[in-house]
């Protein structure tokens, strides 16, 4: 209840207009949730780079979290995840020409990034929705379809950061992670449940995986197969997703499961190896996450040196009922509208 009380009273003093919020002269589309990790908002805001980038320069703004630096930094491809984050470093290597960004405040770094990168036409905020100190042009609010916002509670007896009544400041909501199958989601109980208001959209979305290709070398591509076995090494905020769709599709011989943008030791990946070197079987293989690939890179002399075939296994968002256009419309039709 301290906690709420809180929330509460910052949020009402943005409300009021008693703290000011700032306001920018281009487009900005803030992606976040209302609980701690998990909802996939990386995956999420990689489907919007990849949809505005054909068409206008993008840029992403995160705060890097769990990096060992302070302040502004504009991501460069040679850096590492000590330095920028996890996340952050995934957007600059997935794609090369957009700017990447990471800094505490938003507020100061939105103008140090369009500083350094003037080009830059809209700003994905990644993270932001509880951050009211920047007024975003667009917020897209994800909620985890296996734990909607709707049943949870408030930190620490649950996992949400503000009350559930913060969703109204939302214009997107998509429900995230859903079943692959869309007769096992009952659609419009979910959306009688959120309750939206007349100007909010709800979408449905899920993950599709692509081909595993080597972390040295993404020429080299793996097909997965129940004859082959896997070593399976992830950090990130509830993995049930991915096994629901790797034990079908590979016999899992181990997996090591860490807290979310955990930073692995020497120790942890020399243990990696040693559990791989056990297995008795030709046909092996270490798997692992895109996010996971940016922390294990920190090792790279020792994965090179070891030979190591860790392969990355690739998401890509995608949305049921065939909404996926009525999302992409949505959001150009916001860049188009948008006014200073």
């Amino acid at each position: 209840m301290l906690y709420g009380l809180g929330i509460s009273l910052r949020n009402m003093l943005y409300d009021l207009d008693l703290v000011k919020a700032s306001t920018f002269n281009l487009p900005i589309i803030s992606v976040g949730n209302l609980s701690i990790g998990g909802a996939g908002k990386t995956p999420h805001v990689e489907y919007l780079i990849t949809l505005l980038s054909p068409y206008i320069n993008v840029g992403t703004l995160s705060r890097g979290y769990k990096r060992k630096s302070k302040g502004f930094f504009m991501v460069k491809e040679s850096d590492n995840v000590l330095q920028v984050g996890d996340e952050p470093l995934q957007f600059k290597k997935k794609y090369k020409d957009i700017a990447v960004a990471v800094s505490e405040s938003r507020v100061l770094g939105i103008p140090e990034m369009l500083k350094q990168s003037p080009e830059t036409k809209v700003v994905i905020l990644d993270d932001a929705y509880q951050h009211r100190s920047v007024v975003p042009g667009m917020n897209i609010l994800l909620t985890d379809f296996s734990n909607l916002f709707t049943d949870d509670f408030l930190l620490p007896s649950g996992r949400l950061r503000e009350w559930r009544s913060a969703y109204k400041r939302a214009d997107i909501i998509i429900v995230s992670k859903c079943p692959r199958d869309s007769s096992l989601i009952d659609k419009e109980a979910i959306i009688k449940k959120i309750n939206p208001s007349k100007k909010q959209q709800v979408y449905f979305s899920y993950y599709e995986y692509g081909k595993p290709y080597y972390m040295y070398n993404h020429s080299y591509q793996l097909r997965l197969s129940p004859d082959i076995k896997g070593v399976v090494v992830s950090a990130i905020a509830r993995v049930d997703y991915l096994l629901e769709f790797l034990e079908p599709t590979i016999d899992l011989a181990s997996h090591f499961v860490y807290e979310d943008h955990h930073l692995y030791s020497e120790h942890e990946i020399s243990v990696i190896k040693q559990t791989y070197d056990a297995i008795d079987y030709e046909k092996k293989v270490i798997l692992t996450t895109e996010k996971d690939a940016m922390r294990m890179d920190l090792h790279r002399d020792y994965l090179l040196e070891n030979k190591l075939p860790i392969y990355i296994l690739p998401i890509k968002v995608a949305f049921h009922y065939k909404e996926d256009g009525n999302f992409d419309e949505s959001i150009k039709d916001f860049l188009l509208n948008f006014r200073v």
